[in-house]
């Protein structure tokens, strides 16, 4: 699945604010040359213009039309940031992806998740369907480091579920009882990806993942 909304709307509305904001100073400089020349024709030769207000004047005018120019420079390399993002996004689909993560995909009786605790710890295991019920659970000891824990699809009651997506969700306690930190992985092939966000998000098994939650590319 691949959204098609442009990646540079964003972009596209900073550039259509700078342009307008420079024809907005265009017109008013203008005006203000318009101004300084009627003064200048009428002034009082007794009470001449102030040289040194007039120079302010220009120098203000002048950063500001500055600003408006780094704006859109600025406009532009982020337009061409977004689009080299969504050329490095289209890239991974149909590479197979490690992605921090709690869904997997159940296919040929087997779906596999890693997660890792930082202490000997009690780690109880709920796999839930795309529904939210918990279809299966089971405790086990662990040690500390990366797990591996695979689900052969079936229930706590034997009966065997069918193939789709499946959450994991990890509670660990150590040796004193006390809640440890578990870190999940799952892994899958990119399908599609969403250039709808910015940066792009890769879908993998049915669900939307960003750039920066790729651990590791399999293949």
């Amino acid at each position: 699945m691949v959204t098609t909304t442009p990646v540079s709307s964003s972009a596209s509305t900073a550039t259509g604010t700078n342009s307008t904001a420079a024809s907005q100073l265009a017109g008013n400089f203008d005006e203000f040359l318009q101004l300084l020349t009627t003064q200048l024709q009428n002034q009082d030769p007794t009470s001449p213009l102030d040289p040194n207000q007039f120079t302010q004047e220009l120098v203000q005018f002048s950063s500001v039309e500055q600003q408006i120019q780094t704006n859109t420079s600025l406009t532009s390399l982020i337009s061409l940031q977004q689009n080299a993002q969504t050329t490095s996004a289209l890239n991974f689909i149909g590479h197979s992806v490690v992605l921090n993560g709690s869904v997997a995909q159940l296919s040929s009786g087997q779906a596999t998740w890693n997660y890792a605790v930082t202490k000997p710890s009690t780690a109880t295991i709920n796999v839930s369907d795309s529904t939210g019920s918990v279809v299966y659970s089971t405790t086990q000891s662990v040690q500390p480091g990366q797990q591996t824990f695979t689900w052969n699809g079936q229930t706590n009651s034997g009966n065997l579920l069918t193939s789709g997506t499946y959450t994991i969700a990890i509670a660990a306690t150590d040796t004193t009882g006390q809640t440890t930190a578990v870190s999940t992985q799952t892994q899958g092939t990119v399908s599609g990806v969403d250039v709808s966000q910015n940066p792009p998000n890769l879908i993998v098994n049915g669900q939307s993942y960003p750039l920066s939650q790729v651990l590791q590319i399999v293949n």
